[in-house]
């Protein structure tokens, strides 16, 4: 397995094309702000205040897609127990992290002027935060275990228990009372809105492949990094 990472982190891409990927991300997020925000008349009710809708609903979109991708690695470790699973499993859980962060933020700031409070114990606003402090566990977990098997292995427990949460964060509107309202489609949205939600739908999920991209390739150079140290401290060793 070693060895494996340190060939992994030698073969990590670094050719153009996921620098070129990483700009079209960013190039495209901005686009779909500015055409969002520009073809979309003001609510009637809210106002301008509306346009946060096209920041706070995709990331929480990708709040619920990233711990999925933490649940798929997580088990392709514990089948097959692959370090790089591992890592990129860690990679997309940091990247739910700041997700999860990010929506909750912005559903503060836009449910002081439209609710009245910045926080409510609403069941979405309540299971949304029991998945952001599961995933901070995911990583407190890893910070805190130093044996690299026992990290992974635990790490993934927490992050199968995360995915668990995300259905349960989807439905809440709908099993239980709460004043946030219950998931929009195409049918229940006003067409102005469309088109530019799903363009910042594509946009944010660009941004998080991008991001966990980098995050497993930083991870990468870390462990091979730690490796080296390891086997030059081993080597050390011997000789004396």
């Amino acid at each position: 397995m070693t060895h494996a990472v340190a060939a992994s982190s030698a073969a990590v891409p670094r050719t153009s094309r996921w620098t070129v990927f990483g700009w079209f991300a960013l190039v495209f997020l901005i686009s779909s702000q500015a055409i969002a925000i520009a073809i979309s008349p003001p609510d009637r009710d809210m106002g301008d205040l509306q346009k946060i809708m096209y920041v706070h609903v995709p990331a929480a979109w990708m709040t619920m897609l990233a711990p999925l991708a933490v649940l798929i690695f997580a088990l392709k470790y514990l089948l097959k127990h692959r370090e790089e699973d591992d890592l990129l499993a860690a990679s997309a859980a940091e990247v739910a992290v700041m997700f999860a962060g990010l929506t909750l933020a912005l559903g503060m700031i836009w449910g002081r002027p439209t609710w009245g409070v910045w926080w409510t114990w609403d069941p979405r606003l309540t299971s949304t935060l029991v998945l952001f402090l599961i995933l901070a566990g995911y990583l407190s977990v890893r910070a805190l275990i130093d044996d690299r098997e026992q990290r992974a292995q635990w790490s993934a427990a927490v992050g199968v228990l995360g995915a668990i949460n995300v259905p349960i964060v989807y439905m809440s509107v709908r099993w239980w009372r709460t004043i946030h309202q219950i998931q929009s489609s195409p049918s229940t949205v006003d067409p102005a809105y469309v088109i530019g939600l799903r363009l910042n739908a594509f946009a944010f999920l660009f941004v998080m492949i991008w991001f966990i991209h980098r995050r497993y390739e930083a991870a990468l150079l870390e462990r091979a990094a730690e490796h080296a140290a390891e086997n030059a401290a081993l080597g050390g060793y011997s000789r004396e």
